[in-house]
């Protein structure tokens, strides 16, 4: 009996070699520990802090000597206005920036990307040590921290699941669907008929337009996540757009493959460097400048700004561009795929 287990466990492990799905094992723990090691790590303390100050703005005297005397702990950057010290905090320049806060001129607030992190913390830690130090004890500086993103944690998440939702539809979803349909013959025999090849492809695509964005709909509906009318139209333009274009990107991830089994593991290894990147960009420099290269990014992008800072579709013209340039071209090579009958 032992043998006979040894013989089929070496079998099913000949199996799983030959349809990659140890490829997929090896593959997922791999790319993960790589994408966290580029995550910022380590002590929040431990590389200088660059505060962002504004141009014609009144600050605590003590606080501005007391930040450039500190040089070894800050940097610090000069700002036209609070607007482009957002901007700098988003595209990962900056750490926090400091406006005025009240009347009198000897508080400010604290602006962050997030403000529940380590780093937060460690720049209010690092503060009030610094003034401490100059004033002894007297009243904070820093009298307010506000989050460039606010709102619960369900909200700050919300583009996540729905950039989720989109890859899973296109890249594990749709490829073992075409898969499926090639490996039973059921595609060959489709195109006996009078159905043009085009007409599928267009099906298919539909197909995962509709599964994306019922399944946000149904996302929104649970977390009761309200819109206006212009934030619900450039949502609604952004979930189309990205549907026909991973759609149609899962179609070709389709075709590239003999059997369901090689289409799901081939489906996960473009799923993962499509989530982790863009989505983890909010908490890495690295990542942040990797991320915009990612196919999936001109989609996640424009939707974390709707859904959390009230942008409009308009304001996205490269990424309009990028996404429907995305779905033409693997619409045009699924086409070709399926003219020279490509593993049928």
């Amino acid at each position: 009996m032992i043998r006979n287990i040894a013989i089929l466990t070496v079998n099913d492990l000949a199996v799983a070699f030959k349809n990659k799905s140890l490829y997929l094992i090896l593959f997922i723990p791999i790319f993960i520990f790589l994408a966290m090691t580029l995550v910022d790590a380590g002590d929040p303390g431990a590389r200088k802090m660059n505060i962002g100050l504004l141009d014609n703005e009144k600050y605590p005297a003590a606080m501005v000597r007391g930040l450039r005397s500190a040089d070894q702990a800050f940097a610090v950057s000069r700002l036209a206005d609070e607007e482009a010290g957002k901007r700098w905090l988003k595209e990962k320049d900056g750490d926090g920036v400091l406006v005025p806060f009240g009347s009198e001129g000897e508080s400010v607030a604290l602006i962050v990307v997030e403000r529940a992190s380590l780093r937060t913390v460690a720049i209010v830690e690092s503060v009030s040590e610094l003034q401490r130090v100059l004033e002894g004890r007297s009243r904070n500086w820093i009298a307010e921290i506000r989050s460039l993103h606010e709102g619960a944690i369900q909200k700050q998440m919300l583009p996540t699941w729905i950039l989720m939702l989109l890859l899973t539809v296109g890249f594990i979803v749709l490829p073992a669907q075409v898969a499926e349909e090639k490996e039973k013959k059921l595609l060959l025999g489709l195109l006996q008929t009078p159905i043009r090849e085009v007409e599928w492809l267009l099906a298919k695509v539909c197909l995962g337009t509709i599964l994306t964005c019922v399944a946000a709909l149904l996302l929104q509906l649970l977390t009761r996540f309200d819109f206006d009318l212009a934030g619900a139209s450039s949502y609604s333009a952004f979930l189309m757009i990205g549907g026909f274009s991973f759609s149609a990107f899962g179609v070709l991830v389709g075709f590239l493959c003999r059997t369901q089994a090689s289409a799901r593991t081939l489906g996960v290894l473009f799923y993962l460097p499509h989530l982790l990147p863009s989505a983890l960009s909010d908490f890495s420099r690295q990542l942040n400048a990797v991320a915009p290269f990612i196919p999936s990014y001109p989609f996640y992008g424009p939707i974390k700004s709707i859904l959390l800072e009230d942008a409009s579709a308009f304001d996205f013209p490269v990424e309009w561009i990028s996404l429907f340039g995305i779905g033409l071209l693997a619409t045009f090579l699924s086409h070709r795929l399926m003219k020279n009958r490509w593993l049928m």
